[in-house]
């Protein structure tokens, strides 16, 4: 049985009359994956800040590795690393330098920064003042710097944010890495394509609330319909496309008429995406 390491229960946070993150409910095991998914503004961030010590909750309460965060905070921040959407690195430092400063912070003996910034693939680039860093680079910097004492939970807030492809799946291959490796992953964004193809299980936040938790599967199955697109050219050589629901009692009938009306040039099947599903139970989309 997967232990959990992260358990939150009635986690909840104000900033005056404003509940940021209203009463929300999850646990997280060792080595999953779990897409914290939302729009801007619906709450992600705080709740990483309460999780990760930094914001004590107005209500309800954060288990991280079985420890309450708050109460002994210092004894469970050394087992998590944090990397967060802005960069906060020393710019007038190189790589290796930023690496080398945290390992001391973290009093990491025979520390080789090296052998992270291959991992994240800055190896040749190490001795650049990080000022002169894409926001990939940075990206990709955070990240290494945020696996230097090997945490046990790794907490990324938007990491591919803006990235090029390449930023993207270098960051992607890692995640994958780390959770094979028995680490748990708390990823905070607003891309469900990415999320989607990452994710163990999925939680949608909408307004500082938990509207839906599950694997991506399993909330695909439940809220989104099954589709079969199919592309038909008639005999005057127009062409026409066809959306078929398959889940319907006269799914097959229709789909007959379709490939008897014309010649088929594609047909392929459609599922719902996460965003649509957030879109269905919720009522808004991602940038709204």
């Amino acid at each position: 049985m997967t232990a959990t390491t992260i358990s939150v229960h009635n986690l909840t946070y104000r900033f005056g009359k404003l509940t940021a993150v209203d009463h929300i409910n999850f646990e997280v095991g060792e080595g999953e994956v779990l897409g914290f998914l939302g729009p801007n503004g619906a709450g992600k961030t705080t709740t990483v800040r309460m999780l990760t010590g930094q914001l004590k909750p107005t209500e309800g309460n954060v288990a991280i590795l079985g420890e309450d965060i708050h109460q002994s905070a210092k004894k469970v921040q050394q087992y998590l690393g944090v990397s967060f959407e802005t960069a906060n690195l020393y710019e007038e430092m190189n790589a290796v330098e930023n690496l080398n400063l945290f390992a001391r912070l973290f009093k990491i003996r025979n520390f080789k920064a090296m052998d992270l910034l291959e991992k994240v693939g800055l190896s040749g680039r190490e001795k650049e003042k990080v000022a002169a860093y894409s926001k990939g680079m940075k990206q990709r910097l955070m990240l290494a710097r945020a696996l230097i004492n090997q945490p046990r939970i790794l907490f990324l807030d938007e990491p591919t944010d803006g990235l090029d492809p390449v930023s993207s799946q270098t960051i992607h291959a890692i995640i994958r890495q780390a959770s094979e490796d028995g680490t748990t992953v708390f990823l905070t964004t607003h891309d469900m394509v990415k999320a989607d193809k990452l994710s163990h299980h999925v939680a949608f936040i909408n307004k500082g609330k938990i509207a839906a938790l599950d694997q991506p599967s399993e909330l695909k199955q439940h809220y989104g319909k099954r589709l079969l697109k199919v592309e038909i050219e008639d005999d005057s050589g127009r062409k026409h496309t066809h959306s078929l629901p398959l889940d319907e009692k006269d799914s097959a009938e229709k789909v007959r008429e379709a490939f008897a009306s014309g010649r088929v040039l594609t047909a392929h099947t459609e599922e719902a995406t996460l965003e649509d599903i957030f879109i269905e139970i919720t009522g808004r989309g991602l940038l709204g």
